[in-house]
């Protein structure tokens, strides 16, 4: 089961669209397009990161990585077009986003989506289904709550690494969890 990004019930995986509000892909796709292109797995489209703080953040990214080699990031900060839902947006960009970056070998299912509209003060975060069982949406109100403080002091950088230690620390736990389980979350 996933969560629809509109109404956010539980839907089956395979669901076309939603039963519940009619969501589907289609939809993003008549305002955003079929593909997402050009984008790197830092993109600021919004100029918030510094050339330190993107370096600061692509390290992060990278150590991040290295510790869960199946998992990877997509940083957006662009507000998606008017009128739009931040979290369809990064829902969006992960299933549509054509990410040049991307290390060999990962899947969009193992992608996390950080996406941050600095126009309407908003940050989504979305994960691909290969952590689903691993994530709530608990969780990552936790870690982006830990995040928030520097957003709204326009500490971008200091806010994103904040949310990728979190998420480090998140996964760690559930990671032994699951090795404990069998593999079982």
């Amino acid at each position: 089961m996933i969560k629809c990004p509109r109404c956010v019930q539980a839907i089956h995986r395979g669901a076309e669209q939603c039963p519940h509000c009619g969501f589907s892909i289609g939809h993003l796709d008549r305002i955003y397009g079929e593909r997402a292109p050009g984008l790197e797995r830092l993109s600021d489209g919004g100029g918030l990161l510094t050339q330190g703080g993107r370096n600061r953040v692509m390290k992060a990214m990278r150590r991040f990585e290295r510790r869960f080699p199946q998992l990877w990031w997509l940083i957006h900060t662009l507000p998606p077009a008017p009128g739009a839902d931040l979290r369809q947006f990064g829902f969006w960009l992960m299933n549509r986003g054509e990410v040049a970056d991307v290390p060999m070998g990962r899947s969009r299912d193992a992608c996390l989506v950080l996406a941050i509209d600095p126009d309407a003060k908003e940050a989504s975060l979305s994960w691909g289904y290969l952590l689903d069982r691993h994530l709530g949406e608990d969780d990552t109100f936790v870690a982006m709550s830990r995040a928030h403080a520097y957003w709204v002091e326009a500490r971008f950088d200091d806010g994103i690494l904040r949310l990728l230690e979190e998420m480090t620390h998140l996964l760690s736990i559930r990671s032994r969890r699951a090795a404990r389980k069998g593999g079982r979350a």
